[in-house]
């Protein structure tokens, strides 16, 4: 296919680049179909894997050095979309944590604001038609920049197997790294928040994922016999400290993934919905963010208001489909932001968790703006805290509709 005479206006392409075989690929290939020059992009989420490698594939192929953009987002991955999110105890489909989605936005955000900075036309990615990503990458760029050309190569060109990328990679001396050892037989997907899994023996929603595919945590089985207590400081709904010590957000979770996987803590195995209307069985690792899960539900059952917290938990569902489904940066995302995030106000205090053999059990919340009165909850004497008698009324006007229904049916 040559797509160059449908798209001779195309002059620069900013490419979310890997260094890999695949987004290797897509940039020669860009370059041969598109006619045209291409900036890479390649984002530190904290993946754990060293970048500047990256920098010299793509100066190897061809690519300027100042055209070649390698940045650390760790931070504001964290601060500005991992924490908002858990803000809202974000949760998928009663389980998955949203790790690989909630990098998409920031990376589409980086690809506009680098594609306006050097003068782009388009921006790319390698993403698969299949895949929830392209929707994530290519919603977030038109949300961002409605006038941007997004070229998306696995939904145009025909190399559709192993094969045949090897094959173009000879034909144009594309060098392919020959890693030692056997290959991972998963498709995996790091940052700060998890790592997913996916193919490979996945496919069988009945075989059990081998142990030795885990990357981030010990199984329960082999974690420590002993429990580790962690105490979390939180400010306005975020974690600020670990155990006293004062912490950015990167830090924050990086820590608590130390700790987490450590015990054997944030593994999960799901068949989950995808947008594109597939299921898709994935593996997960979430350490960091199953501990803050469960702490931030912990901090909140003190400090807010029942309605406020049954409001949230009815809106959550809501806000994780958004994110899941590529809208971090819709209207309505971000409508459901500012009430999240003005409920948090008062979400200040202390939560200690006991991680023990893939568990976080909550052993222990503190705060000085807690609803929690003593003198009402109190199963002793409570000094005429709370009337018991008053429960009767309400009790019974409570009933009115259901016993008005159960006479008028009774005489049915």
């Amino acid at each position: 296919m040559n797509a160059k005479s449908k798209t001779s206006q195309v002059e620069k392409v900013v490419l979310a680049y890997s260094g890999g075989l695949d987004t290797s690929i897509i940039l020669k290939w860009l370059e041969e179909n598109y006619g045209c020059r291409v900036v890479t992009f390649t984002a530190d989420l904290g993946q754990g894997e060293e970048l500047e490698p990256a920098r010299a594939k793509a100066i190897e192929m061809g690519v300027a050095e100042d055209e070649i953009f390698i940045e650390d987002l760790r931070e504001e991955f964290v601060a500005d979309f991992v924490f908002p999110m858990f803000r809202a105890n974000t949760i998928y489909e009663g389980e998955y944590l949203l790790g690989t989605s909630i990098a998409r936005p920031l990376i589409a955000k980086r690809l506009v604001e680098i594609a306006r900075e050097t003068g782009a036309d388009a921006i790319s990615h390698g993403a698969t038609g299949k895949g929830n990503d392209q929707v994530r990458f290519e919603l977030g760029a038109y949300a961002l920049e409605p006038a941007i050309k997004v070229i998306a190569p696995w939904r145009e060109w025909d190399l559709s197997s192993r094969e045949s990328l090897m094959a173009y990679a000879e034909r144009h001396g594309i060098p392919v790294e020959m890693k030692r050892g056997t290959k991972s037989p998963f498709s995996m997907d790091a940052n700060l928040l998890h790592i997913s899994y996916e193919g490979g023996p996945l496919e069988d929603p009945w075989t059990e994922p081998p142990n030795e595919m885990w990357r981030w945590s010990v199984s329960p089985e082999m974690a420590p016999n002993e429990a580790t207590y962690v105490d979390l400081t939180y400010v306005a709904g975020d974690i600020v400290a670990i155990d006293g010590t004062a912490m950015t957000p990167a830090e924050v979770l990086a820590d608590l993934n130390r700790l987490g996987g450590a015990n054997g803590v944030g593994r999960l195995d799901i068949v989950e919905n995808r947008f594109v209307g597939m299921k898709s069985r994935g593996a997960y690792e979430t350490p960091g963010g199953t501990i803050m899960l469960r702490a931030h539900r912990a901090i909140e059952s003190l400090t807010l208001d029942r309605e406020v917290a049954h409001l949230k938990d009815e809106l959550m569902p809501r806000y994780a489909s958004l994110i899941y489904n590529g809208f971090w940066w819709s209207p309505e995302r971000e409508m459901l932001q500012v009430a999240i995030d003005h409920s948090q106000q008062h979400v200040n205090g202390e939560v200690r968790v006991k991680l023990y053999k893939g568990n976080v059990d909550v052993v222990g919340r503190r705060s000085d703006e807690s609803l929690f009165d003593e003198k009402i909850a109190t199963f002793e004497e409570d000094e005429g805290a709370y009337n018991q008698a008053d429960a009767d009324g309400f009790i019974k006007l409570n009933a009115l509709r259901l016993r008005t229904l159960a006479s008028k049916r009774a005489k049915a």
